[in-house]
Protein backbone atom coordinates (compact mmCIF):
# COMPACT_ATOMS: atom_id res chain seq x y z
CA UNK A 1 0.00 0.00 0.00
CA UNK A 2 1.33 3.17 -0.78
CA UNK A 3 2.29 5.76 1.97
CA UNK A 4 -0.22 8.89 2.41
CA UNK A 5 2.71 10.93 3.38
CA UNK A 6 4.05 14.07 1.45
CA UNK A 7 7.26 13.06 -0.23
CA UNK A 8 10.00 14.78 2.36
CA UNK A 9 11.38 17.19 -0.24
CA UNK A 10 7.88 18.68 -0.21
CA UNK A 11 7.65 18.67 3.25
CA UNK A 12 11.04 20.97 3.73
CA UNK A 13 10.01 23.28 0.90
CA UNK A 14 6.72 23.49 2.73
CA UNK A 15 8.02 24.14 6.52
CA UNK A 16 11.17 25.26 6.31
CA UNK A 17 10.35 28.80 6.66
CA UNK A 18 8.11 27.83 9.48
CA UNK A 19 10.61 26.00 11.26
CA UNK A 20 13.55 28.52 10.35
CA UNK A 21 11.61 31.50 11.85
CA UNK A 22 10.77 29.31 15.20
CA UNK A 23 14.48 28.80 15.73
CA UNK A 24 15.82 32.27 14.48
CA UNK A 25 13.15 34.11 17.19
CA UNK A 26 14.18 31.66 20.04
CA UNK A 27 17.94 31.55 19.45
CA UNK A 28 18.44 34.74 17.60
CA UNK A 29 21.94 32.92 15.68
CA UNK A 30 21.36 32.43 12.22
CA UNK A 31 23.95 28.94 11.87
CA UNK A 32 22.40 27.80 15.12
CA UNK A 33 19.05 28.04 13.82
CA UNK A 34 19.65 26.26 10.62
CA UNK A 35 21.47 23.66 12.49
CA UNK A 36 18.03 23.03 14.57
CA UNK A 37 15.71 22.85 11.82
CA UNK A 38 18.48 20.55 9.85
CA UNK A 39 18.50 17.86 13.39
CA UNK A 40 14.86 18.64 13.11
CA UNK A 41 14.21 17.11 10.18
CA UNK A 42 16.65 14.33 10.46
CA UNK A 43 14.32 13.26 13.29
CA UNK A 44 11.41 13.44 11.20
CA UNK A 45 13.03 11.50 8.35
CA UNK A 46 13.46 8.91 11.08
CA UNK A 47 10.25 8.68 12.21
CA UNK A 48 8.86 9.21 8.95
CA UNK A 49 11.11 6.04 8.32
CA UNK A 50 8.71 3.85 10.94
CA UNK A 51 5.77 2.03 11.09
CA UNK A 52 3.97 4.87 12.61
CA UNK A 53 2.65 6.92 10.36
CA UNK A 54 2.79 11.26 11.14
CA UNK A 55 -0.62 12.56 10.62
CA UNK A 56 0.70 15.79 10.51
CA UNK A 57 4.30 16.69 9.27
CA UNK A 58 4.20 20.02 10.21
CA UNK A 59 2.92 20.00 13.90
CA UNK A 60 5.45 17.08 14.43
CA UNK A 61 8.42 19.23 12.86
CA UNK A 62 7.26 22.32 14.91
CA UNK A 63 6.86 20.51 18.29
CA UNK A 64 10.11 19.01 17.29
CA UNK A 65 12.23 22.42 16.38
CA UNK A 66 10.45 24.19 19.52
CA UNK A 67 11.37 21.82 21.86
CA UNK A 68 15.38 21.40 20.49
CA UNK A 69 15.71 25.26 20.14
CA UNK A 70 14.52 25.29 24.47
CA UNK A 71 17.11 23.12 25.35
CA UNK A 72 19.51 24.71 23.40
CA UNK A 73 18.74 27.84 24.38
CA UNK A 74 19.27 27.02 28.25
CA UNK A 75 22.63 26.12 27.35
CA UNK A 76 23.36 28.58 25.28
CA UNK A 77 22.86 31.32 27.93
CA UNK A 78 25.63 29.88 30.14
CA UNK A 79 27.73 31.06 27.15
CA UNK A 80 26.16 34.53 26.66
CA UNK A 81 27.05 35.12 30.44
CA UNK A 82 30.92 34.78 29.65
CA UNK A 83 30.20 36.24 26.50
CA UNK A 84 32.44 39.84 25.46
CA UNK A 85 31.05 42.98 25.99
CA UNK A 86 26.88 43.44 24.53
CA UNK A 87 25.70 40.60 22.78
CA UNK A 88 22.85 41.26 19.65
CA UNK A 89 21.28 38.86 17.55
CA UNK A 90 22.77 37.77 13.96
CA UNK A 91 21.22 39.96 11.17
CA UNK A 92 19.07 38.91 8.64
CA UNK A 93 19.19 41.07 5.71
CA UNK A 94 15.51 40.91 4.81
CA UNK A 95 15.59 43.58 2.10
CA UNK A 96 17.57 41.77 -0.21
CA UNK A 97 15.34 38.38 -0.44
CA UNK A 98 16.50 36.62 2.68
CA UNK A 99 13.15 37.03 4.21
CA UNK A 100 11.73 34.35 2.12
CA UNK A 101 12.76 31.98 4.42
CA UNK A 102 11.04 33.13 6.75
CA UNK A 103 6.96 33.51 7.97
CA UNK A 104 5.64 36.63 9.51
CA UNK A 105 8.57 38.80 8.95
CA UNK A 106 7.31 41.68 10.40
CA UNK A 107 8.08 40.64 13.75
CA UNK A 108 11.50 39.88 13.16
CA UNK A 109 13.39 43.74 14.57
CA UNK A 110 16.57 43.51 16.92
CA UNK A 111 14.37 45.63 19.53
CA UNK A 112 11.91 42.93 19.51
CA UNK A 113 14.15 39.81 19.74
CA UNK A 114 16.26 41.94 22.26
CA UNK A 115 13.20 42.10 24.64
CA UNK A 116 13.16 38.19 23.91
CA UNK A 117 16.13 37.89 25.51
CA UNK A 118 14.81 39.15 29.07
CA UNK A 119 12.20 36.03 28.85
CA UNK A 120 12.97 32.11 30.15
CA UNK A 121 13.86 29.79 27.40
CA UNK A 122 9.86 28.43 28.16
CA UNK A 123 8.27 31.61 28.25
CA UNK A 124 10.22 33.20 24.95
CA UNK A 125 8.99 29.79 23.04
CA UNK A 126 5.26 30.21 24.25
CA UNK A 127 5.49 34.46 23.65
CA UNK A 128 6.75 33.07 19.62
CA UNK A 129 4.48 30.23 19.40
CA UNK A 130 1.02 32.35 20.52
CA UNK A 131 1.86 36.05 19.66
CA UNK A 132 3.81 35.68 16.43
CA UNK A 133 2.57 32.73 14.87
CA UNK A 134 -0.72 32.06 16.60
CA UNK A 135 -1.08 28.96 17.87
CA UNK A 136 -3.72 28.28 20.21
CA UNK A 137 -2.89 27.59 23.80
CA UNK A 138 -4.09 23.71 24.35
CA UNK A 139 -1.39 22.91 21.31
CA UNK A 140 1.04 25.04 22.49
CA UNK A 141 0.91 23.11 25.80
CA UNK A 142 1.18 19.76 23.98
CA UNK A 143 4.20 21.83 21.83
CA UNK A 144 5.64 22.08 24.95
CA UNK A 145 4.95 19.92 27.63
CA UNK A 146 2.92 21.95 30.10
CA UNK A 147 -0.45 22.13 31.03
CA UNK A 148 -2.59 24.20 28.91
CA UNK A 149 -3.09 26.76 32.30
CA UNK A 150 0.33 26.92 33.00
CA UNK A 151 0.95 27.91 29.09
CA UNK A 152 -1.96 30.89 29.59
CA UNK A 153 0.01 31.78 32.33
CA UNK A 154 3.16 32.09 30.68
CA UNK A 155 2.18 33.89 27.36
CA UNK A 156 0.51 36.85 29.79
CA UNK A 157 3.42 37.49 31.88
CA UNK A 158 5.51 37.03 28.33
CA UNK A 159 3.15 39.50 26.22
CA UNK A 160 3.70 41.87 29.39
CA UNK A 161 7.65 42.35 29.46
CA UNK A 162 7.80 42.90 25.83
CA UNK A 163 5.05 45.53 25.78
CA UNK A 164 6.40 46.99 28.25
CA UNK A 165 9.53 47.67 26.16
CA UNK A 166 8.17 47.97 23.18
CA UNK A 167 8.18 51.60 21.33
CA UNK A 168 5.69 54.04 21.90
CA UNK A 169 5.10 55.44 18.52
CA UNK A 170 4.91 54.09 15.03
CA UNK A 171 6.25 55.63 12.11
CA UNK A 172 4.79 54.79 8.32
CA UNK A 173 7.01 52.78 5.99
CA UNK A 174 7.99 55.76 3.92
CA UNK A 175 8.39 58.27 6.73
CA UNK A 176 11.03 55.84 8.67
CA UNK A 177 12.87 55.05 5.45
CA UNK A 178 13.99 58.82 4.34
CA UNK A 179 14.46 59.32 8.10
CA UNK A 180 17.02 56.33 8.15
CA UNK A 181 18.16 57.82 4.46
CA UNK A 182 19.03 61.22 5.71
CA UNK A 183 20.69 59.56 9.19
CA UNK A 184 22.85 57.63 7.11
CA UNK A 185 23.77 60.53 4.92
CA UNK A 186 24.47 62.79 7.60
CA UNK A 187 26.59 59.85 9.17
CA UNK A 188 28.85 59.90 6.10
CA UNK A 189 28.83 63.51 5.88
CA UNK A 190 30.27 63.77 9.40
CA UNK A 191 27.19 66.21 9.83
CA UNK A 192 26.99 66.61 14.02
CA UNK A 193 24.23 69.01 13.69
CA UNK A 194 22.19 67.28 11.16
CA UNK A 195 22.98 63.83 13.31
CA UNK A 196 21.14 65.11 16.45
CA UNK A 197 18.84 66.50 15.13
CA UNK A 198 17.82 62.91 14.28
CA UNK A 199 18.12 61.30 17.20
CA UNK A 200 16.05 60.89 20.23
CA UNK A 201 16.82 62.58 23.70
CA UNK A 202 17.27 59.31 25.30
CA UNK A 203 18.38 57.33 22.07
CA UNK A 204 20.79 54.27 23.02
CA UNK A 205 23.23 53.01 20.91
CA UNK A 206 24.60 49.08 21.31
CA UNK A 207 27.57 47.13 19.88
CA UNK A 208 28.38 43.61 19.46
CA UNK A 209 32.30 42.91 19.39
CA UNK A 210 32.39 39.86 21.04
CA UNK A 211 36.03 40.32 21.76
CA UNK A 212 36.86 39.89 18.35
CA UNK A 213 36.63 43.64 17.14
CA UNK A 214 36.16 47.54 19.09
CA UNK A 215 32.76 47.96 20.35
CA UNK A 216 30.74 49.76 22.83
CA UNK A 217 31.21 47.66 26.61
CA UNK A 218 27.72 48.94 27.46
CA UNK A 219 25.00 50.97 25.34
CA UNK A 220 26.12 54.60 24.58
CA UNK A 221 23.06 56.61 25.85
CA UNK A 222 22.04 60.44 24.61
CA UNK A 223 21.99 61.98 21.81
CA UNK A 224 25.13 64.07 21.88
CA UNK A 225 27.10 60.83 23.57
CA UNK A 226 25.46 58.77 20.60
CA UNK A 227 26.26 61.22 18.05
CA UNK A 228 29.96 61.82 19.09
CA UNK A 229 30.56 58.04 19.15
CA UNK A 230 28.68 57.63 15.96
CA UNK A 231 31.46 60.81 13.96
CA UNK A 232 34.32 58.87 15.70
CA UNK A 233 33.35 55.28 13.35
CA UNK A 234 33.24 57.88 10.46
CA UNK A 235 35.90 58.75 10.99
CA UNK A 236 38.18 55.65 10.94
CA UNK A 237 35.69 54.34 8.30
CA UNK A 238 37.12 57.23 6.30
CA UNK A 239 40.16 56.28 7.20
CA UNK A 240 40.03 52.64 6.09
CA UNK A 241 38.53 53.77 3.19
CA UNK A 242 35.00 52.06 4.42
CA UNK A 243 31.65 52.55 2.83
CA UNK A 244 27.90 51.92 3.26
CA UNK A 245 25.25 49.80 1.15
CA UNK A 246 22.18 50.79 2.50
CA UNK A 247 19.53 47.72 2.95
CA UNK A 248 16.77 46.20 5.28
CA UNK A 249 18.33 44.52 8.44
CA UNK A 250 15.60 42.32 9.75
CA UNK A 251 12.39 44.60 8.52
CA UNK A 252 14.21 47.92 9.77
CA UNK A 253 16.38 50.19 8.11
CA UNK A 254 20.25 49.59 7.49
CA UNK A 255 23.21 49.50 5.66
CA UNK A 256 26.38 47.26 5.56
CA UNK A 257 29.46 48.71 6.15
CA UNK A 258 32.03 47.44 3.12
CA UNK A 259 35.27 47.34 2.68
CA UNK A 260 37.12 48.09 -0.94
CA UNK A 261 37.27 44.57 -1.60
CA UNK A 262 33.36 44.15 -0.61
CA UNK A 263 33.80 42.62 2.06
CA UNK A 264 31.68 42.93 5.01
CA UNK A 265 32.85 44.81 8.05
CA UNK A 266 29.60 45.47 9.93
CA UNK A 267 26.08 45.65 10.10
CA UNK A 268 24.22 48.70 11.50
CA UNK A 269 20.35 48.75 12.04
CA UNK A 270 17.74 51.78 13.05
CA UNK A 271 14.87 51.86 14.81
CA UNK A 272 12.61 54.85 14.36
CA UNK A 273 10.17 55.47 17.16
CA UNK A 274 7.94 58.36 16.18
CA UNK A 275 9.92 61.50 14.13
CA UNK A 276 13.51 60.72 15.50
CA UNK A 277 15.58 57.14 15.92
CA UNK A 278 15.28 55.93 18.63
CA UNK A 279 17.92 53.02 19.06
CA UNK A 280 20.85 51.95 16.87
CA UNK A 281 22.10 48.29 16.59
CA UNK A 282 25.73 47.68 15.33
CA UNK A 283 27.52 44.34 14.83
CA UNK A 284 31.15 44.01 14.30
CA UNK A 285 31.67 40.62 15.21
CA UNK A 286 32.80 38.98 12.11
CA UNK A 287 31.81 35.63 13.25
CA UNK A 288 28.21 36.65 13.46
CA UNK A 289 28.28 37.78 10.05
CA UNK A 290 29.58 35.37 7.32
CA UNK A 291 26.35 34.32 6.31
CA UNK A 292 26.13 37.44 4.67
CA UNK A 293 29.20 36.57 2.26
CA UNK A 294 32.91 37.30 2.45
CA UNK A 295 33.79 39.36 5.77
CA UNK A 296 36.87 40.88 7.49
CA UNK A 297 37.05 42.17 10.82
CA UNK A 298 37.57 45.85 11.99
CA UNK A 299 40.07 44.64 14.07
CA UNK A 300 42.43 43.06 10.85
CA UNK A 301 41.18 46.28 8.88
CA UNK A 302 43.19 48.92 11.53
CA UNK A 303 46.50 46.55 12.02
CA UNK A 304 46.82 46.65 8.32
CA UNK A 305 46.01 50.64 8.30
CA UNK A 306 48.47 50.83 11.22
CA UNK A 307 51.26 48.91 8.97
CA UNK A 308 51.10 50.94 6.27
Amino acid sequence: MASSEPPEADVYQSTRPLLFGIAYRMLGSVSEAEDIVQEAFVRYHRAASGDDPIGSPRAYLSTITTRLAIDHLRSARVRRERYIGQWLPEPILTGDGVDALVERRESLSLALLALLERLSPLERAVFVLREVLDIDHREIARMVGRTEAHVRQMAVRARRHVQEGRPRFTTDRAARDELARRFFAALEAGDMAALISLLAADVTMSGDGGGRAPALAEPARGRERVARFLLGLARLGLRLGLGLRLTEVNTEPGALVMDPEGRVVAVMAVAVDGGSVHAIHSMVNPDKLRHLGPVVGLAELMGAGAER
